[in-house]
């Protein structure tokens, strides 16, 4: 993930400050200097480190902060306000039309993941905002363009808009004619990206913007490319001027410099940032929130925003009756596991921890195999074996390992873990009464029931 090895160093110069009781003036530049190497490492534009780096010592060594009980705490405070302004402040929302339908304008060269992006954005918009988006195919030059464009809407239920190989300045027009003919109040135009930044490139988007008057121009970066993605964008604004960036891959830029200096240098924010590969890896950019990744303070609200996403109120309502009755099924065990089948979101939901030590997680892994195996056994089973597993004998247990290819050991072993994870289950459940009859804080919703043999069973 982006700023990895930024965030090390950085928390590195700071334990050095939390070891000592007062802070010298010298103590600060000090770590001001390994900061400041951590962000020119970080591929962080030169100026803007060198003002970032002034302003922060200049806080940081006055009077008040030296003289302060806790000064290591003020001097990251202030770094923490530092970067967060640098990365603009706040979150920065899409300019939205008075009259619908409202146009966005997806803008960049050639391999940055405009298309791609500009779909998960269509999608991170219908799904939050409930908007009904319009992908409309104006890149005609790129091979398989818009068959591309095509694949991704389908997968988001989005429909797209195509006039084939014609002129994308008319394809645009059209596009935003069939969206206000058929109530889809959000457009969004896949434009051609070139190779490099070039007249004629320009010219098509210009006649574009003039044409549609778009509500945004959205533009594409990849965060890969460091400070080109920078100059990317100040020739994009300068040319045509841009509303704000999405910035595509963050997840696989450890440095994170194009992120830092965008907006010093553009004056243009950072609105979305691209996290991974898949349709929905995309969130808007909060300065706050980053600043706090970066600076090792975890991100609680990006984390309760992304688990509200899959929560389903519903259905933990229900599970939570069932844990307090103690009338859980071999059915909810195998639903829960379902949390666990993409290592790779929980690990980077666990990062935004705070506290968390990024570099401890890494290389820590989920045994998928284990779990496959598991809702196999639970599924070879009879829905009457499923939620009421103490008729399972011997012969039933021969039965369903030779459903799911597995050993009776195997089957064995679940159920095991089952009633390990009851008897834990009455276990709080009798804690948490006599919480309530004590005026305690008992255990509402049972949080995580935490770990007995190996074994985590999460609510």
């Amino acid at each position: 993930m982006a700023f990895e090895g930024l965030s090390e160093k950085i928390t590195s110069a700071f334990k050095k400050l939390k070891n000592r009781g007062r802070l010298s003036e010298a103590d600060v530049k000090s770590a001001m200097r390994e900061i400041k190497l951590a962000l020119l490492e970080a591929d962080v534009n030169f100026k803007v480190v060198k003002q970032f780096t002034k302003t922060v010592t200049e806080r940081a060594t006055g009077a008040e902060i030296l003289e302060s009980l806790s000064p290591a705490q003020q001097v990251i405070k202030i770094v923490n306000e530092e970067l967060t302004k640098l990365m603009g402040g706040s979150n920065q929302k899409i300019n939205i039309s008075p009259n619908p339908p409202t146009v966005i304008m997806m803008v960049g060269l050639q391999g940055a993941g405009k298309t791609t992006n500009g779909a998960k954005l269509a999608g991170l918009l219908k799904k939050q905002q409930q908007r009904r988006p319009l992908l409309v195919a104006c890149d005609v030059y790129r091979p398989a363009a818009i068959e591309q464009l095509k694949v991704v809407g389908e997968k988001l239920d989005i429909p797209v808009f195509e006039m084939g190989q014609g002129d994308p300045v008319e394809i645009a027009k059209a596009g935003v004619d069939y969206a206000k003919k058929n109530a889809y109040d959000l457009v969004l135009l896949d434009t051609a990206g070139r190779l490099h930044i070039d007249e004629a490139l320009m010219d098509e988007l210009k006649n574009i913007k003039a044409t549609v008057k778009p509500a945004e121009i959205m533009l594409v970066v990849d965060a890969m490319t460091g400070q080109d993605a920078v100059n990317v964008a100040s020739a994009f604004d300068e040319a045509l001027g841009i509303d704000g960036i999405l910035m595509a891959k963050m997840d696989g830029d450890a440095r994170g410099g194009a992120a830092l200096s965008t907006k010093a240098v553009t004056g243009k924010p950072i609105k979305f940032i691209g996290t991974g590969e898949k349709l929905g890896d995309i969130e808007p950019f909060h300065p706050d929130r980053m600043a706090s990744r970066i600076l090792g303070m975890g991100d609680m609200l990006t984390l309760i925003e992304k688990a509200q996403e899959n929560y389903d109120a519903k259905k933990a309502a229900e599970l939570e009756k069932k844990v307090r009755a103690n009338r859980l099924t071999l059915t909810d065990f195998a639903d829960q596991l379902g949390q666990f089948e993409d290592p790779e979101k929980m690990q980077s939901m666990l990062k935004m921890i705070p506290g968390m030590d990024a570099s401890a997680l890494a290389g820590a892994q989920v045994d998928t195999k284990a779990v496959g195996h598991t809702k196999a056994i639970i599924q070879s089973m009879t829905p009457k074996e499923r939620d009421n597993p103490s008729i399972i004998n011997f012969s039933r247990k021969k039965r369903i390992a030779a459903g799911c290819g597995l050993k009776i050991e195997d089957v064995n072993r679940l159920l095991k873990q089952f009633e390990m994870m009851q008897k834990m289950t009455r276990q709080f459940n009798n804690m948490s009464k006599k919480g309530r009859k004590k005026g305690g804080m008992g255990f509402p919703g049972l949080g995580n029931l935490g770990k007995r043999g190996g074994f985590r069973f999460p609510f």
